[in-house]
């Protein structure tokens, strides 16, 4: 059976194809942002990293017509640790001139959000500003996983790696991954499940030096404080806030003091 997920990377081909034959012209770009890592791991509140979202496959247009260059200050005003730009288009209908306007209009760190499966995304990425480039566990091999790992890595950028269960937070823990999201999203089914987070955190390796983010169904002070009483260092947030009326109340609630589950 076909899932969403083999659709979006099946699609991927066809846009890495075309992405290709542009022969991107490399930029020497000098990141400066602060470490996302160490925002998240320093830091008694859950941090939010904010997301530009414009669509997704589970609930079509969100926010098509969307400025990023003001959604962005919005967020970073509203004291965001970190925003989160989608790039795909054919499903979420995101774009790399959409990172690269985001880039250049905040200076906290900038996620690439992406299915990562070629350097070459990795690459634009990088050109249009991004810190950090997502990596999902789920859609890559464990050759392809390391190779990509390796790679971002060696262009000066962080990591941070998506996993659904168990087994995938090994292969991730494997390649000694240090910001590790939880999407509570079944990639698979699009079904949401913040025990997903619960999952995770009760083997995760908090003793060691590694974050945990919960991606995916956040849209509550209730939900960020079961999040973080499991022991996520911070959320990743899309959808709530692309529909919130109030983004500066709807990000403050979500900084709950860590460690505090909701009664």
């Amino acid at each position: 059976m076909t899932t969403i997920l083999d659709k979006i990377l099946e699609k991927k081909k066809d846009q890495i194809e075309e992405m290709l034959k542009e022969n991107l012209q490399k930029k020497n770009i000098q990141i400066t942002r602060p470490s996302l890592f160490e925002v998240m791991y320093q830091n008694n509140h859950l941090q939010v990293i904010s997301e530009i979202k414009r669509a997704s496959p589970s609930k079509g247009l969100i926010a098509e017509g969307v400025n990023p260059s003001e959604q962005a200050t919005a967020y970073y005003q509203a004291g965001a640790a970190c925003i989160s730009v989608l790039t795909d288009t054919p499903f979420f209908k995101g774009t790399f001139s959409d990172l690269e306007e985001v880039a250049q209009t905040v200076p906290i760190p900038i996620l690439c959000k992406d299915f990562v499966i070629h350097p070459i995304q990795i690459d634009y990425a990088k050109n249009a500003g991004s810190s950090v480039v997502l990596l999902i566990v789920a859609a890559l091999s464990e050759e392809e996983l390391a190779k990509l790992y390796s790679y971002a890595k060696d262009q000066g950028l962080e990591v941070l790696m998506e996993v659904h269960d168990v087994e995938e937070l090994k292969r991730a823990l494997q390649l000694d991954a240090k910001l590790i999201g939880v999407n509570n999203r079944d990639l698979r089914t699009f079904e949401v499940d913040l025990a997903r987070t619960e999952e995770i955190a009760s083997i995760f390796p908090f003793h060691e030096e590694r974050v945990l983010i919960s991606e995916s169904g956040i849209w509550t002070s209730e939900d960020a404080s079961k999040v973080a009483g499991y022991g996520a260092s911070g959320v990743l947030v899309g959808e709530s806030l692309m529909r919130s009326g109030d983004i500066k109340n709807a990000i403050s609630s979500l900084q709950v003091k860590r460690g505090v589950i909701a009664k």
